[in-house]
């Protein structure tokens, strides 16, 4: 079944706001995200966003930033108050619940504490409702369905947060990484380029595969700095899904004529094709008494054999036809 999809590239990593910049860059208007974000919590953030380059890739450069009023610390029961009273559609209420406890879960586990008892540092301000709510309801607007990611860049160095200083990826973020069993692969020396935030949406959200998609969009969600070894940007690709026809799935049917007109074979050709056949040709050959014949050869899925094959009894001169399934060498 077809579905409209999501296709998250981690060139440099992962942050909440890489994650909304992508997908406003892929044609979303803030405004469609602002808005609600604003009736769950007036007056406490605008976003501020510009077009911008690293290291040669272009995309939008996305920043929260809370006022004075949104200064105020909250715990993980306070943004589910927030989410749950709010007139967000029961979709985006859910996966945005789903991520909160991803978060929770993470850092209950890193401190080794209840998780009702896990108090938020970094992750305490209105930013990160924006930044999760906002990825959610981004996806929803998009019409997206179903969500992918790639393997995450590991980053290495340290990095100093209100627990002091830690090596990259931080303990938490490398928990969400387990809990997930997320793929990672090397990155840049003296980088940190996927945090908390951007493991805790993507890993709630995402199957980690690279699916078939038929590419109509793409957006670049830029992070804050600029480094010269690699782009640190987020590129997400929407489309729609197909599924990959296997030569496994096909079957030819051939028959061979010889009191037809040419003209009669090809109308054949056009209503075999009309019904779904990937190809359909004529072979020069020669029949008993060296009658001159034409051999008809039609490739169709496996599930068309028997609408082909009454097709071209009802449409042709033959008496019978032979089918032999494709197979892939």
């Amino acid at each position: 079944m077809q579905q409209n999809i999501a296709f998250f590239r981690c060139i440099g990593g992962a942050s909440g706001d890489m994650i909304l910049g992508s997908l406003v860059d892929a044609g979303l208007s803030i405004g469609q995200v602002i808005d609600p974000l604003s009736k769950i919590v007036p007056d406490e953030f605008d976003i501020e966003f510009s077009h911008s380059e690293r290291n040669g890739m272009s995309g939008t450069h996305l920043v929260v930033k809370q006022s004075p009023k949104g200064e105020i610390r909250r715990n993980f029961q306070d943004f589910v108050s927030l989410i749950l009273g709010s007139d967000l559609s029961d979709r985006t209420k859910s996966k945005s619940l789903e991520i909160f406890e991803t978060l929770q879960r993470a850092e209950s586990k890193v401190h080794g504490i209840p998780s009702e008892r896990v108090h938020l540092h970094e992750l305490g301000q209105v930013d990160t409702l924006v930044d999760v709510v906002g990825s959610v309801l981004a996806l929803e607007l998009l019409g997206i369905d179903r969500v992918y990611c790639s393997p995450f860049p590991s980053g290495s160095g340290i990095i100093n947060i209100s627990h002091g200083v830690v090596s990259v990826p931080a303990p938490a973020t490398e928990a969400i990484f387990t809990e997930f069993s997320a793929p990672i692969v090397s990155a840049p020396n003296k980088s940190h380029p996927t945090g908390e935030m951007g493991a805790a949406i993507l890993c709630t959200l995402s199957d980690f595969d690279h699916p078939n998609i038929n590419l109509t969009n793409k957006g670049v969600g830029l992070g804050s700095r600029n480094p010269d070894s690699y782009p640190n940007a987020l590129s997400v690709w929407i489309g729609s899904s197909f599924e990959f026809q296997s030569a496994n799935n096909l079957v030819i049917l051939e028959t061979n004529i010889d009191d037809m007109s040419p003209e009669l074979l090809g109308y054949v050709q056009e209503k075999l094709f009309l019904i779904g056949a990937r190809d359909v040709w004529f072979t020069a050959i020669q029949m008993k008494k060296n009658r001159p014949g034409t051999m008809l050869s039609a490739l169709v899925p496996v599930e068309l054999e028997s609408e082909a094959a009454e097709l071209i009894f009802n449409e042709t001169t033959t008496l019978g036809i032979r089918t032999r399934k494709r197979t892939e060498k």
